[in-house]
């Protein structure tokens, strides 16, 4: 039997393992008081044959020893903790550990998710300047994933205003994606707070930033959307905003321009228009 955490930390760095997966073997286990009795756990589970196999190879190989032993000395809070944010509990198949270099207590504040296009324009760059100020002013948290174009903005104009901020990202905690990003991490670890559910080592593959999305979506209690074309990453996580039963909200663009497609057909299907900062703000009075 381990201890709640070991156990939370070695199933949450095991290979080959979907995220739902994960969260059923954690309900599971526990019930069971975290008796790691693997057969039991997957009959009791469900698993597939593929999950079964990944499960079985992995769970005491010297790869996933060595992963624990790297990861264990890193600041990390698990699904069981009470300083993990209760918003994030109640998503589709959570993450059982967040690794986190900052302030952890800004989880527990309300938060302003924003999300765009990585080719900001001037105007998403000028929506921005003129809505954070108020928003920082109002002591929001800002979420966004520390991405190039909307998503770095909103964290460098909300640190500009003394305003506080958490990024989450799709590697771990000692990577940078993309690189050019390097000093506004640091700034974001040192004022704010940066997350991840992924190890330390870990890169930032492709199907890594819709999982990370799905934290974003999560940690919000509104997500709002600038600049966004038709198929992006920012209309995913509003779409998982939408299925977490978050406000979505999204500034309105030229219809000739494709950055505002997104936004606009998001207005079009029912999400909040935006106009003025304290359009944002009212979504938390």
């Amino acid at each position: 039997m381990l201890q709640v955490d070991d156990f939370l930390l070695r199933l949450s760095l095991c290979r080959g393992l979907g995220r739902g997966d994960k969260y059923r073997l954690w309900c599971r286990a526990r019930q069971l008081q975290y008796d790691t009795d693997l057969p039991r756990l997957i009959k009791d589970c469900q698993l597939t044959l593929q999950a079964q196999t990944a499960l079985l190879n992995n769970w005491n190989s010297p790869q996933l020893t060595r992963a624990m032993s790297i990861n264990q000395g890193y600041p990390h809070v698990t699904i069981a903790d009470s300083e993990y944010p209760t918003a994030l509990r109640e998503i589709f198949a959570p993450p059982l550990v967040l690794f986190y270099a900052g302030n952890l207590a800004l989880l527990q504040r309300p938060c302003l998710g924003i999300v765009g296009a990585r080719d900001a324009s001037a105007y998403g760059t000028g929506v921005l300047r003129g809505f954070i100020p108020e928003i920082v002013k109002h002591r929001l948290v800002i979420v966004s994933g520390l991405a190039q174009g909307i998503d770095g903005l909103s964290h460098q104009i909300t640190l500009e205003h003394g305003g506080m901020t958490i990024g989450v990202i799709g590697c771990g905690l000692d990577r940078v994606y993309p690189a050019a990003n390097r000093q506004l991490q640091q700034a974001v670890a040192n004022r704010g707070l940066v997350l991840s559910e992924y190890g330390y080592g870990e890169p930032p593959l492709a199907w890594h930033f819709p999982e990370r999305n799905r934290i974003i979506a999560g940690l919000s209690q509104t997500l709002l959307v600038v600049e966004a074309k038709r198929r992006s990453g920012s209309l995913i996580t509003a779409n998982l905003a939408l299925d977490e039963n978050r406000n979505v909200c999204a500034v309105p663009g030229r219809i000739d321009t494709i950055r505002s497609l997104g936004c606009n057909e998001l207005i079009a299907a029912g999400a909040k228009p935006i106009l003025r900062a304290q359009d944002l703000i009212d979504e938390f009075s």
